[in-house]
């Protein structure tokens, strides 16, 4: 709809879009960018680094916390478009 409302309209819709991504990366969910920003703060407030084995860890949490949401996302889709 966007690209047919002309250059300008394609513009701004994909200007919002990226600007929504940037901050959706910087959410402090350890797969993400905001995640390995939070190892970073942490490791500066411990004055050490995080074992292996804990980031690690802390990667598949937030890897199945963006599963879950992707997950809802999609079930919610198929809900609303099959009107169940």
């Amino acid at each position: 709809q966007a690209a047919a409302a002309g250059l300008d309209s394609f513009l701004s819709f994909m200007a919002l879009l990226s600007v929504n991504l940037a901050i959706l990366n910087l959410l402090p969910i350890p797969v993400l960018d905001g995640g390995h920003l939070a190892f970073l703060l942490i490791e500066g407030v411990r004055g050490r680094q995080l074992s292996f084995e804990t980031r690690m860890r802390w990667n598949q949490v937030g890897l199945l916390i963006l599963v879950g949401i992707m997950v809802m996302a999609l079930s919610n889709d198929f809900l609303r478009y099959f009107s169940f």
